[in-house]
């Protein structure tokens, strides 16, 4: 294994935001942008615990990715979509510039998903990308996700709207 993935707490916080603020260029190009003032750290500590609290009431799983020296590489998290009969979540990941095309996104979404199945017993997980990142098409397909539908205009990146896919993957 490569990586470890790592509960977001409050003790990890300055890593998350060094993180971020560190990829913000790159992340920019094909992600929505963040929220105003995130990358002033008093106010991304306040956006930070409100994450933290929708943790803590389950709705959310959000997991830092560490490189096997510790490292912080990535995040990925699981957003709770429903918990009725059909147990489902979205999976989001973001992986730094530097880190890009080491097999960190496969890993982590794997790992994610094992912890959607035991610890919520999750049966379906959703993802999205632009149709143009074929990287994470790549990270989504490795890890058994199917392509079900092409959506137009998901998106404006840089004044521009991007198509996108969606890809679901059933137990």
């Amino acid at each position: 294994m490569k990586i470890k993935i790592e509960k977001m707490s409050i003790k990890n916080l300055r890593d998350i935001f060094e993180f971020e603020l560190e990829n913000k260029e790159y992340f920019e190009k094909t992600l929505l942008p963040r929220p105003c003032g995130y990358f002033n750290y008093e106010e991304f500590i306040e956006i930070m615990t409100e994450i933290l609290e929708e943790q803590s009431k389950h709705e959310c799983l959000m997991y830092i990715i560490r490189d096997l020296n510790g490292k912080m590489v990535g995040r990925v998290n699981l957003t709770l979509i429903s918990l009725g009969s059909i147990r489902k979540a979205e999976i989001g990941y973001r992986i730094g510039e530097e880190s890009q095309g080491k097999g960190y996104a496969t890993e982590s979404v794997k790992l994610i998903m094992l912890k959607g199945f035991k610890e919520y017993k999750l049966t379906v997980f959703e993802a999205g990308t632009s149709t143009k990142n074929i990287g994470s098409q790549k990270v989504l397909e490795n890890n058994g996700f199917k392509k079900i539908s092409k959506e137009e205009k998901v998106m404006k990146i840089n004044g521009k709207w991007i198509d996108g896919y969606l890809y679901e993957y059933k137990e």
